[in-house]
């Protein structure tokens, strides 16, 4: 019997198929698409950490709904993997201000992804503005104040 991937691997599957196709291999996007599972992960794994306090672990919460819900500022229905990149932003934003409010190797340890957890992070906030738009970028970050 085979066993059932779990969302995390197949996450990574789905976002590894469309990278692999014209659009995904020509998008300038493509490489910020492959940190969507990673950060999935990593939002889900501090949000059961005895370590984190309350009140980000409130900020968690958001991302990952924000992350799971279809009714978002850039809906996957309608815009497909790139409809991730405001995801993708939203966790980075979040795990940005647990980096700076908690001590920055509670991210670390979970970090499941390729790369130094705090470059990525670094790597998409600097990308957002270009990704999003500014006025998309501001809209998220004042929501996740």
């Amino acid at each position: 019997m085979a066993m059932k991937e779990d969302f995390y691997q197949s996450f990574r599957e789905k976002m590894r198929s469309w990278l692999a196709t014209d659009e995904g291999k020509t998008n300038k996007f493509g490489e910020y698409l492959m940190f969507a599972p990673d950060l999935f992960h990593l939002l889900c794994k501090l949000s059961l950490d005895d370590e984190v306090p309350v009140k980000e672990k409130a900020k968690l919460a958001g991302a990952i709904a924000y992350f799971v819900s279809p009714i978002d500022l850039l809906p996957e229905v309608i815009t497909g993997p790139l409809g991730y990149l405001d995801d993708i932003a939203v966790a980075a934003y979040v795990l940005n201000g647990i980096i700076n409010n908690t001590d920055k190797a509670l991210v670390e340890k979970h970090w499941a992804g390729d790369g130094d957890v705090l470059a990525v992070i670094q790597q998409i906030i600097k990308g957002a503005d270009e990704m999003l738009g500014s006025g998309l970028w501001a809209k998220i970050k004042k929501k996740f104040q």
